[in-house]
């Protein structure tokens, strides 16, 4: 029974494999998975990081103000300087969660092959992303920590920019990165 499942995607995806909505909806598929893979590392990656006390350079310190990301003293701010360790867990695990799913998107999705040309525009744009979704998550994180919903503060942050994320790498992956010849 298990085959014949499989086996019944694998002619879905021959026949429609250049179709617009069957790539959304195989993007769709991937895109769980990677923020599944994202929402784990985001909720355990503190536990490895929540110690380290290095303080953010100062080109990012305007994006992480501690006085908007956190009520009061934190455990995340040295001498009034947010620290990596508040800042790695979100994004480490938005760039390995993202790198994932590249490379299932590009395997898998859009049948594309890699290029230095496509890595260096993913890379690029995901890194903006990133440090966007990461300060993002920090606002998110540290309003919703005042609210009944503080239990879920992270995992409402990761799913909120994921959002934005898929809003902005579904188009660039379709029609720049793996676009068809």
């Amino acid at each position: 029974m298990e085959n014949m499942d499989l086996s019944f995607i694998k002619r879905l995806d021959k026949k429609y494999e250049k179709n617009g909505l069957w790539q959304f909806l195989k993007f769709n598929l991937i895109s769980f998975s990677t923020s599944l893979i994202q929402l784990l590392l985001a909720n355990l990656f503190p536990f490895v990081f929540d110690g380290l006390k290095a303080k953010l350079p100062s080109l990012l310190q305007p994006l992480f103000d501690p006085k908007t990301l956190f009520n009061g003293e934190s455990r995340y701010v040295v001498d009034g300087v947010v620290t990596w360790g508040y800042v790695l867990p979100f994004f480490l695990s938005n760039f390995l969660a993202n790198l994932y799913g590249y490379f299932m998107n590009m395997k898998f999705t859009f049948k594309g092959r890699n290029s230095s040309r496509s890595m260096v525009i993913y890379l690029t744009v995901m890194f903006s992303l990133i440090l966007f979704s990461t300060w993002l998550q920090g606002r998110i994180v540290a309003w919703l920590a005042k609210t009944s919903l503080a239990l879920l503060a992270r995992t409402l942050a990761v799913s909120i920019s994921g959002l934005i994320q898929f809003l902005v790498l579904f188009p660039l992956e379709k029609f720049v990165l793996f676009k068809e010849d």
